[in-house]
């Protein structure tokens, strides 16, 4: 069951994190059909859905080639940086972008703006939401941090464990990243979790296929 006063944060489903992109995560097309039935499920409600997107300049410290640990990826206005083309994404979705200043990292979704230079802190306020819903790429870098940053902002958060991936640079990053969301306050969630009429349980970290 989706509570009241809720929305749904898409986290960087875009080419360049998919098979075949600059930085693609292993298996992370798997995971588009179970992202659609989640964007699905708060379209019918409705609740506010809200995607971020890298954007980076072709310039900056983020990549490898000035002494940051990425290969170029999500480059402006490239085919990298775009939404992989399976991906549904309703008229009313809002867009964010992160990442345009050459010298930050810009994880979070919570550094990501609209195209009014609105936060998406400020958004999530606007509509009067308290409980953020969390997928996407990747589960150890951009999913960790804007779960971390909406539990330290004060929301209620649910990282939706069967539609995220995770780049997995040293081997245990995956389950790392979800002991530090659970610590946090996190509630791991599946898409049956969301059918069900009666609430919510919590999912073990230890029993998770990532």
């Amino acid at each position: 069951m989706i509570k009241s006063n809720s929305a749904l944060l898409v986290v960087d489903m875009q080419n360049d994190f998919l098979p075949g992109g600059a930085l693609g995560v292993v298996e992370a097309d798997m995971i588009i059909p179970r992202v659609n039935e989640y964007v699905r499920l708060f379209e019918e409600h409705p609740h506010p859905i809200f995607y971020t997107r890298d954007w980076h300049p072709p310039e900056t410290t983020h990549f490898v080639t000035q002494g940051g640990p990425w290969p170029p990826h999500c480059v402006q206005g490239t085919w990298g940086a775009a939404f992989h083309p399976d991906m549904h994404i309703p008229q009313e979705a809002i867009i964010l972008s992160k990442g345009m200043d050459p010298h930050e990292d810009a994880y979070s979704g919570f550094h990501a703006r609209d195209d009014q230079g609105h936060y998406l802190e400020e958004l999530l306020l606007k509509y009067e939401v308290m409980h953020v819903y969390v997928c996407g790429l990747a589960l150890d870098y951009c999913v960790k941090w804007s779960c971390i940053d909406a539990a330290n902002k004060g929301f209620h958060m649910y990282p939706l464990i069967d539609a995220t991936r995770a780049v997995n640079v040293k081997i245990h990053d995956a389950e790392l990243a979800v002991e530090e969301i659970v610590r946090v306050g996190g509630t791991l969630l599946t898409i049956e979790h969301l059918r069900e009429p009666d609430g919510e349980s919590v999912l073990p970290a230890g029993t998770l296929d990532l």
